[in-house]
């Protein structure tokens, strides 16, 4: 059991008041019960106004709780998505002296112009539009002063109360919350980190270099450091921002079906993608196209996991509940109380009931987390890549309805699922893995001498053994003995038989019935070898197979009567 400390006194009764107040939704953890809804509702807007009053590390908590509909009723999901990170932003002589710490120059020699108010303030960060000396219009993100020193206090309570409810809960049991707490953690310090995010943003531009409709913008080498990031600025408006009106002027079919196609890319074939895009972190530039900010949050999907959720996703295309619900159990971890039938009944239903929507009544992110609610009621632990993967497809389900609320995502998959393919293909033979193939071949071809040596060697000196798990040693041997002393004998009854057809056309030898004695001598021989042989086996071989063939028929009936 965990160590409760006495510092963290005070979170434990704001986490503990919470956990008691709302203990009915987290027990209950059913999104799908439409007559209730109503009744959590408020409650659910109270807890997501608790998490904004706690600080950064809960606003951030709560943003990740809105996605797990495994955990909370829908009207929980709802109230925390609503969530809203924007604080009072932090005085400009505190940003201005973090830019100067951090870049080791004066503000005013770094830059030509720099906007005292910010065009945007969350929680953790908040943003200054400035230009460089050379004219370059950027960027810049600065992170609040200490707040890493606070989100790793704050996680420590997080973590020391998920050890306790997992120790004394049967929720915390079959969830699992340390290891949700510590995943967080990890997320939110790399998220913290913004030599993280211009990599992501350098990598991100790099993957999707093919859509030209969809921009990501650059960091700015020498002017990002751990808390400072400068990047490319992108002049538009986030889709969250945009009226009815406004959307009237957007390409929006187009601009839907290629960033669905651009996520299912960045999921599926680099296994990388942005976590967190809500339509408060893409823009509709100014040339009507699309850009991706904000980059901090990014997902892995390893390429085992890949391959399962290419499956998973043309199975949800095509209605295959069945196939869906297999390759749910092959991905998540089977708790002792797993129940594959319920689900496989449950998985099946909820596919049939979502095929051939449009993306206005589909939502493909809570489809997931629906699937995800079916298996852990079901005795299953599902991966974490596949939470991240429901995260990014239920804010793009409110971009895609933003955009073109008529677009039907499983076409777009069907029709995408060739390319896809070909693009995994592509990369299975990309310089680098033909490298190491080539590098594994070098390594088989200089060690494949010294190994046949060495065999040679252990047969020539009788010291040559096999190891084979699983197999009744003995009765190999016994049966290899038999084998080869059958062998044996048909070989010597085919010389004899040889031999005597030899000798009987010799002409000057003693005969007996007209045939030289020795051929019949020969024949003879042939004749009782080959007749042991047959009673041999008549004896041993036959007697041996019925009784195992009875076994078996036994075995059979027994099973019936169960």
């Amino acid at each position: 059991m965990p160590n409760l400390r006495a510092r963290h006194v005070g979170r434990y009764a704001e986490l503990s008041r919470l956990l008691v107040k709302h203990r009915h939704a987290l027990a209950r953890g059913d999104g799908s019960d439409p007559e209730t809804e109503e009744e959590v509702a408020p409650d659910g807007v109270e807890l997501a106004r608790a998490f904004e009053s706690m600080g950064p590390t809960f606003i951030k908590l709560g943003q990740v709780l809105s996605t797990r509909s495994d955990l909370l009723p829908s009207a929980y999901l709802k109230a925390l998505r609503r969530l809203q990170d924007h604080v009072a932003p932090i005085p400009f002589d505190q940003v201005r002296g973090i830019i100067e710490d951090e870049l080791g120059v004066r503000i005013s020699k770094a830059f030509r112009e720099f906007t005292e108010r910010p065009v945007a303030a969350a929680s953790l960060a908040q943003v200054h539009r400035a230009t460089l000396r050379g004219g370059r219009a950027v960027a810049v993100k600065v992170q609040r002063p200490a707040i890493r020193d606070g989100v790793l206090e704050d996680m420590g309570v997080i973590a020391e109360l998920a050890g306790f409810v997992d120790a004394h809960t049967d929720a915390g049991a079959r969830l699992g919350f340390s290891a949700m707490a510590e995943e967080f953690r990890e997320t939110l310090l790399t998220e913290l980190d913004f030599t993280n995010e211009a990599a992501n943003l350098r990598m991100m531009r790099d993957n999707l270099a093919q859509y030209r409709r969809i921009l990501v913008p650059a960091p700015v080498d020498g002017y990002s450091t751990r808390v400072v990031l400068t990047m490319d600025w992108v002049a538009g408006r986030s889709l969250g921002k945009l009226g009815p009106l406004a959307r009237l002027d957007v390409d929006g079919h187009d601009l839907a079906t290629m960033l669905l196609e651009a996520y299912l890319d960045q999921i599926l074939v680099h296994g990388w993608f942005h976590a967190d895009p809500h339509p408060g972190n893409i823009l509709l530039t100014d040339d009507g196209d699309l850009a991706l900010i904000d980059l901090g949050m990014v997902g892995r999907v390893s390429p085992a996991r890949q391959d399962s959720l290419v499956k998973l996703l043309i199975g949800l295309s095509s209605g295959d509940g069945a196939q869906v619900a297999d390759l749910l159990a092959d991905m998540g971890a089977k708790l002792p109380a797993f129940d594959g039938v319920a689900l496989r009944a449950r998985v099946d239903r909820l596919v049939g009931q979502h095929s051939g929507r449009s993306i206005e009544n589909l939502q493909a992110g809570e489809l997931i987390g629906q699937m995800l609610l079916a298996a852990s009621e079901c005795g299953l632990r599902p991966p974490p890549e596949l939470t991240m993967v429901g995260k990014a497809l239920l804010n793009l389900d409110e971009v895609g309805r933003i955009l073109n609320p008529d677009l039907r995502p499983n076409e777009v998959i069907e029709r995408h699922a060739e390319q896809l393919l070909r693009k995994k293909l592509a990369r299975g033979v990309s310089p680098g893995n033909l490298l190491t193939s080539a590098l594994e071949a070098k390594e088989f071809a200089e060690k494949l001498p010294s190994r046949i040596n060495s065999v040679m060697d252990a047969l020539a000196e009788g010291t040559f053994t096999f190891n084979i798990q699983g197999i009744n040693e003995r009765e190999l041997m016994r049966s290899a003995q038999r084998l080869a002393n059958r062998l044996a004998i048909g070989v010597v009854v085919a010389a004899l038989v040889i031999a005597g057809a030899l000798a009987s056309q010799s002409t000057g030898a003693s005969k007996l019935f007209g045939y030289p004695v020795l051929a019949l001598v020969l024949f003879s021989g042939a004749a009782v070898g080959a007749l042991g042989l047959v009673i041999a086996i008549m004896v041993s071989d036959l007697p041996q197979h019925r009784r195992r063939d009875s076994k078996s028929a036994a075995r059979r009936r027994l099973v019936s009567r169960r």
